[in-house]
């Protein structure tokens, strides 16, 4: 198969009101959000690791799993409520630790001028703004942002003059508010560049600055911390740029289909994704570099553990961007000490390690919502992100040294927290499913389906790297596996018979936007389609929960749903989910919300979000689980199984994809014609077993192909054979 020629670029037409729908450039660090109207043009700058780190919590000792669980069944409402506090410590001092707002610059231009649009192009990360005046002449002005330093150059190629630029601090919509927390206004920079500077109470200062660039047709512009902004602004460029993007472009994957809408969605989102994990970044938050100027960041910009940093970083192993995740497990590897402490207070051990769910980059805890905070599968999660990043990349270094210690002291939370019944059989009395009933007193029951799954899931990894490492593994593991439920099942004679439950006791009762009770399905693929006994079970469980609807689900929620039906066999249903997200949580610029844009399009939100008024709330984590949701329904993993084209309709009669990695070090190609599967193409980075659910009927070889490869081997599935 020939590399599959896809159309990288997208033009945004002007006005562009809000700096969400404007044009993304990010290098992990830095971000410029692209916009404005009429003769205004408008960049949002900011950083993903510009921090107020006042009023991250620590681990308290009242935070203990017997005492929480005592209060909860006493319904001691005062004293949950008083051990997860959020009040400052001090007067003027923030209640929670935030990324912040810098601000934006802008360029308004001569009056006979007009914004027409901006094209990207997503193989160069260049934008070029495209100007148009009263007598029809052309004039562009590019942007683009060096990958490896903090500056954005900014040039009039048409012989334009670049209007002055003006500073506009985010001081000017947020001031009052920084004000109260203590921070002094923004400062004019003492040297050498027009800008200005922003004090903070105890972090770093930043600076924004610019000096006149390129022969006088244009300015560099930088936003520093610790790095000194002269220097950058005289030494650093974006000569390299072309290079990494070229060499990014090659390896990562490609699709054919007829429904052009996905190949927009993954490839801007492959773009996205580089723009939010460079390796040379810091690990991405919520939004990653793209922070607004006008507010302060919903949720902090966090951290997120229940799903959210997952999924910003889900497609790193579909498109073999391995290298991307480091920054995230560097940034953890720092946290140790604090997350040994936190076991240490929860479950009373010292060779355990507790990740709360919502978090600054120090580990500080964000908020006051004791469910999150107590979620341990949070940590769980993580050790099933390094343990993946083994299964994909092959790294057995990483797998030996960070990986699997991280993974044993998850697990030694899980074992401090499981009891044993009167049948043998373990059990967690306090357990929650993410944000089901937020966090009310009744928001906590036995034995959480999410807990379950993710406790399972990390027992089998944990056996596995045993086994690659030749280490001896725990007894307990295996009892784990045995005794502990793979969920937890709730009778219901209108609904034809038993379905997961969230946790004992309590069936899913209304539409919920965070799907935990079927993560055994996806993503920690704890259960076997195949066994006789859990299909009809997760069948009925699938019919009940999208009988429910979506009504209270956000942005983030529908490819996470497109990814289930995948596995459930209903990709009809997964295209329209993924088009009615596209279309009701992406704004007019494709930036992705968390809220729906329309009125009375969901029940989670009273509002819609309006060209005029600067109140959405922009993610990264609903885009990237989007453009991972395109390559799973090309090619998927199903207990140690590739199937392929599952999510993938019947009336797309001919799709193509090319180099999506998969477990075990594999590389995946693939037609599929109107008369089904032409041929797929294996290529192992290393030597293994490749097992693909055979794609033709009536094939002699069985239910499931093996194929085993040498490292660097290349075969082809064809009907009935295979061909080197």
């Amino acid at each position: 198969m020939e590399q599959v020629s896809v159309n990288k670029g997208h033009t945004w037409p002007f006005p562009l009101v809000r700096p969400h729908a404007g044009v993304p450039l990010g290098n992990g660090r830095m971000g410029v959000l692209v916009w404005g109207s009429g003769q205004c043009l408008k960049l949002t700058i900011s950083r993903a690791d510009f921090w107020d780190h006042r009023g991250g919590k620590s681990w308290k000792p009242e935070m203990n799993y017997q005492n929480l669980h005592s209060l909860l069944v006493a319904g001691d409402e005062s004293a949950i409520r008083e051990i997860f506090s959020e009040a400052p410590a001090n007067p003027g001092d923030p209640a929670r630790s935030s990324v912040l707002p810098i601000g934006r610059v802008e360029f308004i231009f001569p009056a006979e001028w007009s914004l027409m649009q901006v094209d990207l192009d997503f193989c160069s990360a260049v934008a070029t703004v495209q100007l148009q005046n009263t007598a029809g002449q052309l004039a562009r002005v590019t942007l683009e942002l060096c990958l490896d330093a903090p500056l954005l150059e900014i040039k009039s190629v048409d012989g334009l003059k670049l209007p002055e630029a003006s500073a506009r601090p985010a001081w000017e919509s947020v001031g009052d508010y920084l004000r109260e927390i203590s921070f002094p206004p923004p400062e004019a920079l003492p040297h050498g560049a027009d800008g200005w500077m922003q004090r903070t109470p105890i972090d770093e200062t930043v600076s924004v600055g610019w000096v006149d660039a390129f022969d006088g047709a244009g300015l560099k512009l930088a936003a520093t911390l610790s790095e000194d902004l002269v220097e950058v602004l005289s030494s650093a460029s974006c000569e390299a740029n072309a290079q990494w993007w070229d060499a990014y472009w090659a390896r990562v994957p490609t699709i054919e289909v007829p429904d052009k809408s996905y190949e927009f969605l993954l490839n801007y989102g492959l773009y996205k994704f580089a723009g939010l994990t460079k390796p040379s970044g810091v690990a991405a938050t919520l939004q990653g570099p793209w922070i607004e100027d006008y507010q302060m960041p919903p949720w902090s910009s966090d951290y997120h553990f229940n799903i959210n940093v997952q999924m910003c970083y889900w497609p790193a192993y579909r498109a073999g961007l391995f290298e991307h995740l480091l920054p995230l497990f560097r940034m953890i590897e720092g946290w140790l000490p604090i997350l040994r402490e936190n076991a240490r207070l929860f479950v009373g051990i010292d060779d355990g390690y507790l990740l709360p769910h919502a978090v600054d980059d120090h580990c500080g805890i964000i908020g006051a919502f004791w469910t999150g905070t107590v979620d341990h599968a949070c940590t769980a999660w993580v050790a099933r992100m390094m343990f993946d990043y083994w299964v994909y990349s092959g790294d057995e270094a990483f797998l030996r040294e960070t990986a699997f210690p991280f993974m044993k002291g998850a697990m030694r939370v899980y074992e401090a927290m499981l009891e044993r019944r009167g049948d043998g059989s373990f059990s967690m009395a306090l357990s929650v499913s993410p944000e089901y009933r937020g966090a009310a007193m009744n928001a906590w029951g036995r034995d959480a389906s999410f807990q379950l799954a993710a406790c399972h899931s990390l027992a089998e990894s944990l056996q596995t790297a045993a086994d690659v490492l030749q280490e001896t593994p725990a007894p307990i593991w295996q009892e784990i596996r045995e005794q502990l439920p793979l969920a937890t099942v709730a009778t219901e004679p209108a609904k034809g018979g038993d379905v997961v439950a969230l946790w004992e006791g309590l069936a899913l009762e209304e539409s919920h936007r965070h799907h935990s009770h079927l993560a055994g399905m996806c993503p920690f693929d704890v259960f076997d389609f195949e066994d006789l006994k859990w299909r009809p079970i997760l069948e009925r469980s699938i019919r009940q929960w999208h009988r429910l609807g979506m009504g209270h689900w956000s942005g983030w929620c529908i490819p996470w749903a497109a990814m289930l039906h995948h596995r459930a066999g209903n990709p009809e249903v997964a295209v329209a989910q993924m088009h009615y997200w596209s279309s009701i949580y992406t704004n007019e610029g494709q930036g992705t919300l968390h809220d729906p844009q329309f009125s009375n399009s969901n029940l989670s939100t009273a509002e819609a979000v309006k060209s005029d008024v600067l109140d959405e709330k922009m993610q990264m984590d609903a885009g990237m689980c989007a453009t991972t949701a395109v390559l799973d329904a090309m090619v998927h993993s199903r207990r140690g199984v590739l199937h392929l084209f599952q999510g993938v309709p019947a009336a797309w009669r001919t799709c193509a994809f090319e180099n999506i990695h998969v477990e075990g070090g594999f590389r995946l190609s693939a037609r599929r014609g109107p008369s089904g599967v032409e041929w797929v193409r294996i290529t192992a980075s290393r030597a293994g077993i490749c097992r693909v659910a055979n794609l033709w009927p009536e094939d002699p070889r069985g239910p499931i192909i093996e194929q085993t490869l040498a490292a660097g081997e290349v075969v082809e599935l064809l009907a009935g054979h295979a061909s080197s």
